[in-house]
């Protein structure tokens, strides 16, 4: 019998943290089992027995994935995602990166004032830019994939900024100055001494937006969603909805399968990084 005031053994704390985390994530899961297990069943089925496991007359197999191919023109839509996402997020690292970096080193009132606008930036919402933003668009003539990428860079500069700024702040100055006097300009310190070392935030940084970027419906509905050329996968998803609110509820959760997938098998293979990142550049900064 344990000693009165005796502290908890860390193996029983460790097994009640555990135990919470498990519900958690059985519950973030949810969604996730409910897209699947509905993507094999039939459109009428789906509604009157929303959990149940598809058997019988309920399972249609791939039938709802060749529907929703057949009338969404996906296809072309994880084209379009693909390369707003890829190059979306190549120009949101190395951008920010360096702005970070020339904002955390030189120290003026001015570069001060350049990182509290980023930071405050992740606290405006987007509904606050929407209608400007959408105006701006059409006046520079950025309704288009290419027009996306500037879009998500001013978009996703906030957070990247902040997370890089953290970084830069634990990075030793020492280190730079020896390789200036090695005889390194300014330009080769930054990419050759100071670019590397920024590989785990960046990474993070790469992770995340490409997620945001990969299922954003709002931002390239509001600026490419009526050019029938650009559509992403999430605009071709909500197509599948019908003019008189009619739906099929099997062929979209068919597409969200295939749009689920991918980012799903990019988030699992990197996620020790983002958790690596993050810390490094919350604590360190």
């Amino acid at each position: 019998m344990p000693a009165i005031g005796a502290r908890p053994k860390k193996g029983a704390g460790r097994t009640v943290l555990t135990g919470l985390l498990s519900i958690f994530a059985i519950i973030y899961m949810i969604p996730l089992a409910f897209i699947l297990i509905n993507s094999f069943k039939g459109k009428f089925f789906i509604s009157d027995s929303p959990f149940s496991i598809p058997t019988g007359e309920t399972f249609v197999g791939l039938e709802n994935f060749e529907t929703g191919l057949a009338l969404s023109g996906f296809a072309r839509a994880i084209g379009w995602s693909l390369f707003i996402t890829v190059f979306s997020v190549i120009v949101i690292v190395f951008f920010c990166a360096m702005t970070a970096y020339y904002i955390t080193r030189v120290k003026t009132w001015w570069t001060s004032a350049l990182y509290y606008l980023f930071a405050f930036s992740m606290v405006a919402p987007f509904q606050m830019v929407m209608f400007p933003t959408v105006g701006i668009a059409d006046a520079l003539h950025l309704a288009s994939p290419w027009g996306m990428i500037v879009l998500y860079l001013g978009f996703g500069s906030g957070l990247s900024v902040f997370l890089y700024s953290g970084f830069v702040k634990s990075i030793p100055l020492e280190i730079e100055e020896a390789a200036l006097i090695d005889g390194c300009s300014p330009i080769q310190n930054y990419f050759r001494v100071v670019l590397p070392l920024l590989k785990p935030i960046a990474v993070t940084v790469a992770i995340l937006n490409a997620m945001w970027v990969w299922n954003d419906y709002l931002l390239p509905n509001l600026v490419i969603g009526q050019d029938e050329r650009y559509k992403t996968i999430p605009i071709v998803i909500q197509m599948l909805v019908g003019s008189n609110g009619n739906r099929d509820m099997g062929a979209q959760m068919a597409m969200l399968v295939l749009a689920i997938v991918p980012i799903v098998v990019f988030y699992l293979f990197c996620q020790k990084y983002i958790i690596e990142g993050v810390a490094a550049g919350a604590v360190k900064g």
